[in-house]
C-alpha cells in the first residue's frame, strides 16, 4: 500500500513539474512556446519601430515639459526649472488647468509620478556637476492639490553607492535621474547614466524625511532614460528616453515577479521621430501612451519645438494584457 502511494505521488510530482514549462510568455517573442507557464525572462524580439499617431505643438509655457502623468481626466506636466506650476492638459495638449505649488523651489524638477492618494515631483536633476546634496521628492496629497491648496511633504535622499561628491564635467555623471515610479510601498528610481547609457534602479520607502536610495539592479537600455510610467496591477513599466545622438526610444518591462522589474520580459522600441529630447510619458490603459519632448532650438541646425505625441502600442502589449488581465 505504501509503495502504491509513493508511486502515485511520484507520478503526480513529475506530471505537475513537467506541466510548469518555463520560458518567455510573450507570444510576440521569437522563442515563445505556447505551453509556457512560468516566465523566465528568456526574451528575444525582432527590431521594432513605432510611429506616433499624431504630434501637436505645446504652448510656449511648456518649453521644458519634463514629466507626465494621467490623473483626474487630464495629463499633468511641469517645466524643469524655476516654474512652480503644474499644468493639466487635454489629449491634444491644450492647457485646461494650472495649479501653483507654493513655498517650494524648482531646482530641477525632472519627473512626476503618482499613487492612489499622492502626486510626487522629483527634484533630482543632477546632470551638470553630478554632486547635488539636496536631492528630493515633493509628496503632494491629491485631494488638496485639486482643491488648489496643496499639502506638501518632502522626501530627501542620497544614493547608496555615491561616495564621491566632487564635481564632474557636464553630462558625465552616472548619478543623474529623470524617471521614477511609485508602488504601494516604495519609490523606484531609474537613473540616467551619461557614461554608460544604462540605468540603475534604486528603491526607497515613501516616508518623509531623509533616506538612502538602495541600489537594486542595472539595465542596459542603450540610451538615456528620462521618464517612466507604471501600472502596478498589470506588472507593466514603460520607460522613455533618447540615445546620445538623439534617437528616441521606449523600453518595456512587463510580466515580472513582484517588484523585480528585470525578471520578466524586456523589450526596446525605437520611435519614428527625428532628433527629439523625449522627457515625459503617461498612459491610462497600458495600450495608448502620451509622450512629451522639450524644445530644442540651436539655429540654424536644430529647431525642434515642444510637442505632445500620441502612441498606440496595442499591437505589442495587447496579447500580454488581454491574456493576463481579461
Amino acid at each position: 500500500m505504501l509503495m502504491k502511494e509513493y508511486l502515485l505521488f511520484f507520478f503526480f510530482f513529475i506530471t505537475v513539474g513537467y506541466s510548469q514549462v518555463s520560458g518567455c510568455t510573450d507570444s510576440l517573442a521569437k522563442k515563445h512556446n505556447p505551453n509556457t507557464i512560468i516566465n523566465d525572462g528568456s526574451y528575444e524580439y525582432e527590431s521594432t519601430k513605432i510611429k506616433a499617431e499624431y504630434s501637436i505643438k505645446l504652448s510656449d509655457s511648456l518649453k521644458e515639459s519634463s514629466g507626465l502623468i494621467h490623473f483626474n481626466q487630464l495629463l499633468w506636466t511641469h517645466n524643469d526649472d524655476h516654474d512652480k506650476t503644474i499644468y493639466g492638459l487635454d489629449s491634444l495638449g491644450k492647457i485646461k488647468k494650472k495649479i501653483i505649488l507654493p513655498e517650494v523651489i524648482n531646482n530641477d524638477w525632472e519627473e512626476i509620478s503618482q499613487d492612489s492618494t499622492n502626486i510626487y515631483i522629483g527634484d533630482f536633476g543632477n546632470n551638470y556637476y553630478g554632486n547635488r546634496t539636496d536631492l528630493k521628492i515633493l509628496k503632494i496629497e491629491k485631494r488638496s492639490f485639486l482643491e488648489e491648496n496643496p499639502k506638501i511633504e518632502t522626501i530627501s535622499f542620497t544614493y547608496s553607492d555615491q561616495t564621491d561628491f566632487s564635481p564632474s564635467k557636464p553630462n558625465k555623471t552616472n548619478f543623474d535621474c529623470e524617471a521614477f515610479v511609485v508602488s504601494k510601498d516604495s519609490i523606484y528610481f531609474f537613473t540616467k547614466q551619461w557614461k554608460t547609457s544604462k540605468t540603475n534602479i534604486y528603491a526607497l520607502s515613501k516616508g518623509s524625511g531623509t533616506q538612502i536610495a538602495k541600489l537594486k539592479s542595472t539595465l542596459d537600455t542603450k540610451g538615456l532614460v528620462t521618464g517612466a510610467t507604471y501600472l502596478e496591477n498589470k506588472k507593466l513599466i514603460v520607460l522613455c528616453g533618447y540615445t546620445k545622438v538623439g534617437k528616441p526610444f521606449l523600453y518595456l518591462l512587463y510580466d515580472f515577479k513582484d517588484y523585480d522589474f528585470l525578471s520578466g520580459n524586456k523589450r526596446r522600441i525605437d520611435l519614428k521621430l527625428p532628433f527629439h529630447q523625449i522627457e515625459g510619458i503617461a498612459t491610462k490603459d497600458g495600450l495608448h501612451y502620451f509622450i512629451t519632448n522639450e524644445s530644442l532650438v540651436r539655429k540654424p541646425v536644430l529647431n525642434i519645438r515642444q510637442q505632445i505625441h500620441y502612441l498606440d502600442l496595442s499591437i505589442i502589449l495587447n496579447p500580454y494584457l488581454h491574456k493576463q488581465f481579461p
